[in-house]
């Protein structure tokens, strides 16, 4: 047997003119005769979370269960997805829903305690001075799949999360971020993609170092050319797609990033915005979309959480034929026009998310694809946002789970069952194994 395939190191990164860009997955990574699971390039298991404000449509109006636009029903081949969850029919193998679950942690806490308490399930002491929660459920697993990463977790939201309805005196703690370090340590949700892009890719700890990095005229990718050509010449054709394929999605975001950046406002009466944030909502959620893919690609951080949309906003959803605020509207009334709406958001919101879940399917990665190394959790930590109450909370696990996973299926549990089961079932199936986590009273079954 000859064996003549270069063998690449898994860190292996393209430098050139004060530049570093990490690279994605290549077969040249792989030692040739090496079964992939004994090697460093073996799948790595990325996570994530994904918020959505505000509940959903179930079976918790006056209208009772036949208003039900969230709950799925079945199992195998006869699990069927509802109207809300119809966007991820592509992916429903993929899918767990979870009926009867609460949060007793966010109860009376309105919108103030929603975000901060859905991965804790722990109610924060809201006499203390400062913040007080505990760690969040990211930030363990975090702990235990992402120290190997440039950035152990990364954290995002479409909007800034400082929103007048949510946020007021020590609420500001719990309702602007997913994501506590540990118990006095709230993670920022950064909204500005450019900020997020230079997190990923560029260089410097400090702001003033990030906006002489940002304010650079060449690209990232012009400034590693060489050493790209001259990596292209190593790898066999399947890697060099491969790489192309990477490299035209980082220069894609870059050109998004860069349009965004240079918008001439100077002869607009509007107050100021970040620089970096997109106009157009729809785009800006798309584009975080992109960014956590790209840094799931690159192996920069195997933990995610996003905010899609801040607890309490006053955003509109114009492009889809909803002129009205989210917020606002979400008091529904038991009116049919604003439930109606509702659903058209709420649908929207899982369509954005379907569209991240296909870009991870077409991604190659080690025996599989990104998706079939994912865990992700999507969800609210609210039900009825009419009522404000957090039962029966909307909530789906997605993804292969590196085969953890079972998938197509609708887990009805046998009543109120606390949120935090679920996060410890996960931590659970990461091998991260604690006696209980938030007000956990054991884990779940069948997953």
């Amino acid at each position: 047997m000859f064996l003549t395939k270069k063998h690449l190191s898994r860190r292996t990164v393209l430098r050139g003119a004060g530049a570093t860009l990490a690279l994605p997955l290549l077969d040249a990574m792989i030692p040739a005769a090496t079964v992939l699971a004994q090697t460093a390039a073996a799948p790595k298991l990325r996570m994530g979370f994904f918020y959505i404000p505000h509940g959903a449509i179930m079976g918790n109006t006056s209208y009772g269960p036949e208003m039900d636009r969230w709950t799925p029903s079945g199992a195998g081949a006869d699990f069927k997805l509802s109207p809300i969850l119809a966007p991820l029919d592509p992916y429903k193998r993929y899918v767990t829903s979870f009926g009867n679950l609460q949060n007793e942690a966010m109860a009376g806490g309105v919108h103030s305690l929603a975000p901060a308490t859905w991965l804790s399930g722990h109610r924060p002491d809201r006499g203390s001075a400062g913040a007080s929660m505990s760690p969040t459920l990211d930030q363990v697993v975090a702990q235990h799949i992402g120290q190997g990463t440039t950035l152990p977790s990364l954290e995002v939201a479409s909007e800034t999360t400082q929103q007048a309805a949510a946020c007021s005196g020590s609420a500001c703690f719990y309702n602007t971020t997913l994501s506590f370090r540990d118990a006095h340590s709230p993670l920022p949700m950064e909204y500005n993609p450019r900020k997020v892009f230079v997190q990923l890719f560029g260089e410097g700890d400090t702001p003033e170092e990030r906006t002489g990095i940002s304010s650079l005229t060449r690209s990232l990718l012009d400034r590693i050319s060489d050493r790209t050509r001259a990596l292209r010449r190593d790898l066999d054709p399947g890697d060099r797609v491969v790489l192309d394929n990477y490299l035209d999605t980082v220069r894609e975001i870059e050109r998004r990033v860069q349009l965004a950046s240079s918008r001439d406002l100077s002869g607009i009466d509007v107050p100021t915005a970040p620089v970096g944030e997109l106009d157009a909502f729809e785009k800006q959620v798309d584009l975080l979309f992109d960014l956590i893919a790209l840094a799931y690609q690159a192996d920069l951080t195997r933990v995610a959480s996003y905010i899609m949309v801040a607890e309490g906003t006053t955003r509109t959803y114009n492009h889809i034929g909803v002129p009205d605020s989210f917020h606002p509207i979400s008091h529904h009334a038991n009116d049919m026009d604003r439930i109606n709406k509702l659903v058209k958001i709420q649908t929207w919101h899982v369509d954005r998310f379907a569209a991240f879940l296909k870009k991870l399917a077409a991604i190659p990665d080690g025996n599989g694809t990104l998706l079939d190394h994912a865990m992700f959790l999507y969800g609210s930590n609210m039900s009825n946002s009419d009522r404000h109450n957090g039962y029966p909370l909307p909530t789906i696990l997605v993804g292969g789970g590196n085969g953890t996973l079972r998938g197509s299926q609708h887990i009805a549990l046998s009543g109120p069952t606390p949120l935090s089961n679920l996060h410890l079932t996960i931590l659970d199936k990461i091998n991260a194994r604690q006696d209980s986590f938030g007000d956990s009273t054991g884990t779940i079954g069948g997953v």
